[in-house]
């Protein structure tokens, strides 16, 4: 898949999601198999940039290319400054945010709620594209709410201000995370527009991925919360996608070593003490509906150092080791236990 002048080595993508796609996780997904992953959306506010927060989702350091980094706000102004500023610090791609679904941003009238206002959505487009020299994506949903669904219109001004490549969740902002996604919106957007469209929402399996490109005809995929604590993911998708066999789920040892690699680099990046806070979602979702993991849940978050952190998790799937190679699930399958 092409992105201006860079050939993804695969379709398939990270979905920028706020307090998880940071850089050791995106580093971690392009690792497994994922040919980019997009970043925590960054505010177009100028005010919030020098904050730890912003700094740290600016921080591209080392990161496999492309880096592509995701901007919100409401301003053409404002987000045509933060697209120029994101560039200098490294962005390759700039990503613009019209999905997100969270009150706290929709209250400021960004993210999905642009979608009420096609015309503020292509002044934001074509200031964007007209301020850097990267290329710029779009991320929308199907509509803001099952009465007012207009990707279709969306995504002709997109292609015709000049984005590069759309990725549509199918769902409305009002539906949130519930209900089943609309893959066919999305298929008919890509019927309508030449610029590369990518299918999001409830891609959960190597099977149910191809069955969502087969039904959208999308030129490509992106995961998001199937990815927590699971990120090979990417890899069992590519693999099922170019050979037809699904790969044997991951054996215990490579998961407590994929873990321990991810807590060495959260670490590293927030520091001790913030990093060992941060680090207990992730090891919630690497253990999510294993054996005896709910118990283990609860004694982690009363945790309070590396230490104890590392030894807790490594007791763990010790224990695991000693009842076998392969992961096992009590009463959900790998998906849904990540994927929830």
């Amino acid at each position: 898949m092409q992105i201006g002048p860079y050939h993804l080595k695969n379709n398939l993508m990270v979905a920028p999601m706020a307090g998880v796609t940071d850089r050791p996780f995106r580093q971690l997904c392009k690792t497994m198999g994922a040919g980019l992953a997009v970043s925590e959306m960054v505010s177009s506010n100028s005010l919030l940039w020098g904050s730890e927060k912003t700094r740290r989702r600016a921080n591209h350091e080392g990161e496999v290319e492309p880096k592509s980094v995701q901007i919100a706000g409401a301003d053409p102004a404002m987000m045509a400054e933060a697209a120029r500023y994101n560039v200098d610090q490294g962005a390759q791609i700039i990503d613009i945010n019209m999905g997100c679904p969270a009150k706290k941003v929709c209250n400021v009238m960004a993210g999905s709620a642009l979608l009420q206002n096609e015309p503020l959505v292509q002044r934001i487009l074509e200031a964007v594209v007209s301020a850097v020299p990267v290329p710029v994506t779009l991320k929308i949903r199907t509509g803001w709410d099952r009465s007012h669904r207009n990707a279709l219109t969306v995504a002709r001004i997109a292609e015709e201000s000049g984005i590069q490549s759309l990725a549509i969740h199918g769902r409305t902002r009002a539906c949130g995370y519930t209900g089943e996604a609309e893959y066919e919106t999305i298929a008919a957007v890509k019927a309508s527009i030449r610029i590369p469209v990518v299918a999001n929402g409830d891609i959960t399996s190597p099977e149910k991925a191809r069955q969502v490109l087969e039904l959208t005809g999308a030129d490509g995929l992106m995961i998001g919360r199937a990815a927590q604590g699971r990120p090979w993911i990417f890899r069992e998708i590519e693999h099922y996608l170019t050979t037809g066999n699904l790969l044997p789920p991951p054996e215990v040892s490579e998961i407590h070593r994929v873990l321990n690699q991810h807590l060495e680099d959260l670490y590293a990046f927030y520091g001790l003490e913030t990093g060992v806070r941060v680090a207990r979602k992730h090891i919630s979702w690497y253990t999510r509906g294993l054996k005896g993991s709910a118990a283990f849940r609860h004694a982690m978050n009363q945790l309070q150092t590396v230490t104890e952190q590392h030894q807790a998790v490594n007791a763990f799937f010790d224990e695991l080791l000693s009842q076998g190679q392969r992961l096992q699930y009590e009463t959900e399958s790998a998906s849904e236990a990540m994927a929830a």
